[in-house]
């Protein structure tokens, strides 16, 4: 049966180069109806940590089997596979190299909240693309599969081509996971780590809201010659003007930024970077 689903892209390619509206072409080729929404294109080049986190926070916003297309690929003509996947609420295609594993975190997390609900999930399917039929040709360049394999696939998707047959199925534990560091909650706060820094400079931690149990804290920054203390707020703007403040971001992670400026370029901290986060019950 014939549909039109919803496509977003999420890639490193810039808009500066011809690649975003190649892959648009090719979409259209397919399909010239679908609706395509970019997510972005300003990904840093080649950070696959990056694009997990801005799909993950982003694919909830979209109507249940949006299929999004999403290339970040350093690995690009490589032994890497391409894959598509079937989730509950969406479809995914693209490289595996761990870019869709926050999104497929919170899909499982999800499945799994039913079923102790006793309600009924979807089971995520997962296919390698290995069907030439649903490529864009059948010898794709080996620097561009973002446009000659992804595109054309998901095009074929928001059509409503059945996902097994775009390619052999896989096991969902054989797909490449991106390691970041759980937070760990302790008797007086959590550690966790910078997990994304955004175009303003500020330092997004993988530290979720739900797991502070207190009011009144703080994050501690350990370096080498000091330790930075940095006080809570809730905006921005409870802190002066070029000092440092603790929010809670609109996605719901612990944050440090600076009023009116940039925490990454205050703190120079990268991907991965420790961050404690210490309660105060005597407030």
């Amino acid at each position: 049966m014939s549909k039109n689903r919803i496509i977003t892209l999420l890639t490193d390619f810039g808009l500066s180069d011809v690649y975003v509206g190649v892959i648009k072409g090719t979409i259209a080729q397919i399909n010239p109806q679908v609706k395509v929404i970019d997510i972005t294109h300003d990904i840093p080049a080649q950070n696959i940590a990056a694009g997990r986190f801005c799909l993950m926070n982003a694919y909830a916003y979209f109507p249940t089997e949006t299929v999004h297309i999403a290339v970040v690929d350093p690995g690009v003509g490589s032994s890497r596979r391409g894959v598509a996947i079937q989730c509950a609420n969406c479809f995914l295609v693209g490289p595996d190299n761990g870019l869709f594993s926050g999104v497929l975190s919170r899909e499982s997390a999800l499945a799994l909240a039913k079923r102790s609900e006793g309600k009924p999930s979807k089971r995520i399917a997962i296919v390698e693309l290995t069907n030439p039929q649903y490529w864009r040709t059948t010898q794709p360049s080996s620097t561009f599969h973002g446009r000659d394999i992804f595109a054309a696939a998901g095009a074929h998707l928001a059509t409503g081509v059945r996902l097994e047959e775009l390619g052999d199925a896989i096991d969902p534990a054989s797909l490449v996971q991106l390691q970041i560091p759980n937070c760990a909650v302790t008797a007086t706060g959590i550690v966790g780590c910078v997990q994304y820094c955004d175009r303003f400079g500020n330092l997004i931690t993988n530290i979720p809201e739900h797991c502070i149990k207190s009011n009144n804290w703080s994050v501690k920054i350990d370096r080498i010659s000091d330790t930075i203390s940095i006080p809570s707020g809730k905006t921005y703007s409870d802190s002066k003007p070029g000092d440092l403040v603790a929010i809670i971001g609109s996605e719901g992670w612990v944050e440090i930024s600076v009023n009116g400026g940039s925490a990454q370029s205050v703190l120079k901290l990268e991907f991965g970077a420790i961050v404690k986060l210490v309660f105060d019950f005597n407030n």
